[in-house]
């Protein structure tokens, strides 16, 4: 038996060799020079710890994509499931929303509807009331009132006649100088044949709101009956009743006949609806509250004169 010369570098170690030394390190842990065989004098035999090194380095490399597709996948990238699941929350979340938006507008919309059942009446069925109270409902570029005001306007005549009101209180917007609603509506009422004594104009009546609140602290209205279109009665009597007024309200009912001008009427009044709970809790101050006006008490008076003049 030869014994080697420590001087002498070792032959590299056969596949047998290698192989075996694969199996001693499995895992490719850092064992004695990191899987190579040291030879007496230190060195390490180079085609082994080139190959262990070699395997290792395949293995920490193909472990490292997977790990960084895992962590592209995780962070939310465009094709990884955590973007899928980000923009399934946010989908979730605008859902979640979009419920509660409605729910939040329809309750004040039932409110509204269930609180006035009782005190909306057709024109034949309406309880008599001193003051039939008309709100604007726009003017047209020659002076004509738009088709919604002249329908409630023809209603309130009608009330007139058959002697279901007294006086009627027209309010409307006149905020500029070449816009008036209520001088409108007058001579409307007027070319109709109600006598012009009859008739009392709000000129500050901007919303709904206002108009109420105006009428019963500025006019001194007390009972009245509501007229306008029936998608807007139950808000506009609600809101007069918060007011202070016993008002009752008769609807025009013409404008059924115009399917889209109605449904869009109702869409409407579900975020008005809203609004005007929000008047009701808050009972904000009309844009121009004034002084005391004796309109009406003063047509109600003539009223009563000429009626027992004629008894």
């Amino acid at each position: 038996m030869t014994i080697p010369d420590p001087a002498t570098p070792q032959s590299p170690p056969s596949d047998d060799d290698t192989g075996v030394l694969r199996d001693r390190h499995p895992s490719g842990s850092d064992g004695a020079g990191g899987g190579a065989t040291a030879g007496p004098g230190g060195g390490t035999s180079g085609a082994a710890g080139t190959a262990g090194v070699s395997g290792r380095s395949e293995t920490a490399g193909g472990t490292g994509a997977v790990d960084s597709t895992k962590a592209a996948d995780a962070s939310g990238g465009p094709e990884g499931s955590g973007g899928r699941r980000g923009r399934r929350t946010w989908a979730g979340r605008l859902a979640v929303l979009a419920v509660f938006a409605m729910v939040a507008g329809c309750v004040p919309f039932v409110w509204v509807l269930s609180s006035t059942s009782d005190h909306r009446h057709t024109a034949a069925s309406v309880p008599e009331r001193p003051v039939a109270l008309v709100l604007g409902a726009g003017v047209r570029p020659d002076g004509r009132p738009s088709l919604l005001l002249a329908r409630r306007l023809d209603a309130a005549a009608d009330l007139y006649f058959a002697g279901k009101v007294d006086v009627v209180l027209v309010t409307g917007d006149n905020s500029v100088e070449h816009y008036n609603e209520t001088d409108t509506m007058r001579a409307y009422l007027v070319d109709a044949g109600v006598p012009g004594e009859h008739v009392v104009g709000d000129y500050a009546g901007f919303s709904t709101w206002d108009s109420c609140v105006r009428a019963h602290e500025v006019f001194g209205v007390r009972e009245a009956t509501v007229v306008t279109q029936d998608f807007h009665l139950p808000r506009a009597v609600r809101l007069c009743r918060s007011a202070g007024i016993d008002a009752v309200g008769v609807a025009d009912s013409s404008m059924e006949e115009r399917t889209f001008a109605t449904v869009y009427g109702w869409f409407r009044e579900v975020p008005a609806a809203v609004a005007a709970l929000g008047s009701v809790v808050l009972r904000p101050d009309p844009m121009f509250l004034g002084d005391y006006e004796s309109g009406v008490d003063e047509a109600l008076a003539l009223e009563r004169e000429q009626g027992s003049a004629d008894s």
